[in-house]
């Protein structure tokens, strides 16, 4: 696995291969036991976007790793007053050995990966989000023992999170449901790949009809880093998508919620189903740095 530009691009195999190398970097760091598999690498990790998970994980998990992590701020470098990606691919090929970009449009990181000689890892997109997704399968898969057979349900925009929830999902043998309102829907080329599943994938308008005997319930803010503008607009879109006890009533009994953080309490989610769930949901935010660890060494690994 060269680069890791979205979910689309990943195999089944490789999703469980990655999880599986998540898996054992987690023991091997509850337990002691050192991982310096990236040593004398160096990642550089380009901001555009702001970031308490992504920056944090990515430093400590490639310092783990044995690595070194250096921290570039757009503002700071020259592709923040206007050099084409391009060319900060082809400099940055030079001096590193990986790039993790946070930014906003999904072409700048597969420009990236064009022109650069080193590989690209998405650390979030306007249209993906495949670290946190993987965490989240992680997650699931660490408190319900499996994947497969599984029914996810996301409830809330049709953005970055729920474009990969639903490949993640299909592609590890999950059902997927989906609640938003008109307008909001998934990117067309998540639902033109979602249709290969079939009645494993399914869009809803009213949440409760999508959550009816799901195991994992999952949210997101209704206005995310850009969309600050909309926010009102979207508050009425999204009235009636709040995750809250009655919601929860549908899903199965022993249904776990994840939420990828930051989470608007009373928005999005109720504050008490937050804190019911908020043992899975910080464990999740924790899988970022194993996750993300596994994608590193896979990535940028000689073995």
């Amino acid at each position: 696995m060269k680069h890791l530009l979205k979910m689309l691009d990943l195999t089944s195999e490789e999703v469980v291969d990655i999880l599986n190398l998540a898996d054992q970097l987690k023991y091997e760091q509850k337990h002691g036991i050192p991982h310096k598999l990236l040593e004398g690498k160096s990642l550089g990790l380009i901001f555009e976007k702001a970031s308490t998970r992504t920056r944090v994980s990515f430093e400590v998990g490639m310092y783990q790793l044995g690595g070194q992590p250096i921290f570039l701020s757009s503002k700071d470098m020259q592709i923040g007053r206007g050099e084409p990606v391009q060319d900060t691919a082809r400099v940055l090929s030079r001096y590193l050995d990986g790039i993790m970009i946070r930014t906003f449009e999904q072409a700048e990181v597969e420009a990236l990966a064009e022109y650069g000689s080193i590989p690209i890892i998405n650390g979030l997109t306007d249209f993906c989000h495949p670290c946190q997704i993987l965490a989240d399968l992680m997650t699931i898969r660490e408190y319900k023992g499996k994947l497969d057979g599984l029914k996810m349900c996301f409830i809330g925009d049709g953005n970055n999170m729920m474009n990969s929830l639903i490949v993640g999902a299909l592609k590890t043998g999950m059902s997927i449901s989906v609640a938003c309102p008109e307008g909001y829907e998934p990117h067309k080329d998540v639902l033109d790949f979602a249709k290969e599943y079939g009645e494993k994938f399914s869009m809803f308008r009213t949440p409760q009809e999508a959550v009816v005997d799901a195991d994992v319930v999952i949210t997101d803010v209704w206005a995310s880093m850009g969309q600050e503008g909309e926010a009102e607009k979207r508050k009425k879109a999204f009235a009636g998508y709040q995750v809250n006890a009655e919601l929860m009533a549908l899903a199965k009994p022993d249904a776990m919620v994840q939420h990828c953080l930051p989470a608007h309490r009373g928005e999005e989610i109720t504050e008490d189903v937050f804190e019911a769930h908020a043992d899975e949901i910080f464990e999740e935010a924790e899988n970022r740095l194993h996750a993300q660890k596994a994608v590193m060494v896979r990535c940028l690994s000689d073995k």
